[in-house]
Parts: C-alpha cells; structure tokens; sequence
C-alpha cells in the first residue's frame, strides 16, 4: 500500500482523512506541531506515525520528506477558516508560505501525487454555483491565502510538470467537528431538546459530510497520473441547504418543541442565501457524493451518540 503524509491530521478534515486510510490499510505518518492537540486521532494514533515538524521551516521539511519518502501528501494545515482564527500574520504564513515551503521539500524528493486543500471561499459572494474556472473574488484575507496557495500550486504543477492538485471544499461537516460550529452545536443542543442561538434563516451552505471528502481525497490521489497535474476541483454536493432547513431537520429528529429564535445570533460578515459548488468536474473524475445533508447529519448523531464521554470531555467548553 501506499506511503502518506498528512499535514493537518489533527485537525477535523486532516483526522478524519487519517482514519481512513488507516483502516484501508495505508501506512499514515502525520506532521504535527509542537502543542498539538491529539484528542481526534487518540482511537487510531497506534497505527500512525507522526512527526514534529513547522512548516516554516523547509530544511527540516526536507529531511523529514526524504527520510519518509512518500507516495502521497495531503496538504490539510490551515489557519483562519474559524471566525475566532483572526491573526494575519499566521493566517498568511501557515496558508501560503507553510504551503510553498512543503511543496518545494516534497520536489526534491519526488512523489505521486500531491493534493492541496483549497476553500470555497477563495470564489467570494456569488449568485450562481461557482465553476473551477471563474473569477476568484476572495472574501477574507484567509480566502486570499488559500487563493494564493492554489495559484502557486497549480503553477508549480505546470512549470516542473508534476501532479499537484487542489480540492475546493465547501462546509464539511462529521464527526470531530469544531465544537463551535453550526452542526455539532445543533446537535449537542438538540439531545438537550433546544436550539442554539441563530443566525438569518435564509442564510445557505453546501454541506458535504466527511466520508464523501475521504472519497475525494483518495481519487484524486490515486488517479493522478490520469488527470491534468495541475487540476483544481469543488467538492460539494451541488445542493445548497437553508439554515432553516437545517434546523428543521434537527427538530423533527430530537422531536424539539421549541420555536428556533431566529437573528439571535450575529450574521458573520461572509454569510450569504446562495453558496453552492458546481462538482461536474469532479464528478466526470470519478466522484460522486453518497450522502446528502439528512444522511450525513443522520450518520453524524449517530457517532456523538457512540462517543458520549468524548463528547462531554471535549464539548463541555461551549456551555
């Protein structure tokens, strides 16, 4: 099987892509920072290999990429998607020299494929599903970074002809989210049969559940030297959800009887009616996402319910 690096495994995407493909067998090795948090990989750490790492600094990259010598990297270390993220100058470094600095380690000791994690955000506001090919309008420094980081990835693909490829993802959701994010905090709310504080019904998402993300990850991986070196692809589901529709959902699940308290949140200044992907080009790749949002967030109670004492270790810091 192959040989992977994941930058980010300790964090929510980066966890769940990890356990993956531990259980299919691949041989894992995560890059970790100094302080690391490991309380979403803990059930799987015995069949990980991590090491210390900074992505600011490119000679230890380097020694460490050519000690390993991977098949595959993913790229899921990021700064500054959460609103509480709010340091500039982490954002740009981690987002787009931290991206730089390991693209240029893995280039000197070669792979098969390496696939960026770039944002929906990095198109900004529109009122249509964006297209992989339009105009980038980033909505935020965060969203300029990681449109910084897609661009030199996929010119750095082309200049040296090597597969580097960049998956746009829209709200992934699962389980190991963030406390304070939407989902999980409807749902803890939820099995205590109330509501959250909320933001404007209409505001909409294109969620998309982790294990479809996996999917993406592991295609775009193992179909790289079929596909164009230097290709950005959405991974969304093409459908866009409603806060309200959302909450809905919640409601009939848990049986809620109290009313939702509409605006009783603050919207965030990128929050909009319409935020959908356009995923043909994925899709034509070989993708298709197999969960839509009831699933997902059907398969997503299910897990908290399997892991209360997590749930309340972890969860106990948003109430």
């Amino acid at each position: 099987m192959k040989r992977a690096i994941i930058t980010g495994g300790t964090g929510f995407v980066g966890a769940n892509l990890a356990e993956r493909l531990v259980k299919e067998g691949y041989e894992v090795h995560l890059l970790v920072r100094e302080g690391y948090h490991p309380w979403r990989i803990e059930h799987v750490l015995p069949h990980l290999q991590l090491f210390k790492a900074d992505l600011l600094d490119r000679e230890r990259l380097t020694i460490e990429m050519k000690r390993i010598k991977p098949d595959w990297i993913f790229h899921l270390a990021t700064y500054g998607a959460y609103s509480w993220q709010d340091y500039l100058e982490a954002t740009l470094q981690t987002n787009f020299i931290g991206t730089v600095n390991l693209v240029e380690a893995s280039r000197e000791v070669g792979f098969e494929a390496f696939i960026n994690t770039g944002s929906s955000s990095e198109y900004g506001a529109k009122d249509h599903a964006a297209t992989e090919d339009e105009l980038l309008e980033p909505n935020s420094y965060y969203a300029v970074a990681k449109a910084s980081s897609t661009l030199f990835c996929s010119y750095t693909a082309r200049r040296f002809q090597i597969p580097i490829l960049t998956l746009r993802l829209f709200s992934v959701y699962g389980p190991f989210e963030e406390p304070g994010r939407l989902i999980p905090t409807l749902i803890v709310n939820g099995m205590q049969g109330k509501f959250p504080s909320l933001a404007h019904p209409d505001i909409a998402r294109d969620f998309i559940f982790t294990e479809d993300v996996n999917d993406a990850y592991l295609l775009m991986a193992s179909s790289s030297n079929t596909l164009p070196s230097d290709g950005v692809y959405n991974v969304g589901t093409g459908h866009q959800t409603r806060l309200r529709d959302i909450v809905e959902m919640t409601r009939a699940i848990f049986h809620i009887e109290a009313e939702p308290v509409w605006g009783s949140m603050e919207n965030r200044s990128w929050d909009t009616n319409i935020w959908v992907a356009n995923n043909q080009k994925l899709c034509r790749a070989g993708w298709n996402p197999l969960h839509d949002i009831r699933d997902g967030l059907l398969n997503t109670i299910e897990w908290f319910k399997q892991n209360p004492s997590l749930i309340d270790r972890i969860y106990q810091q948003t109430h």
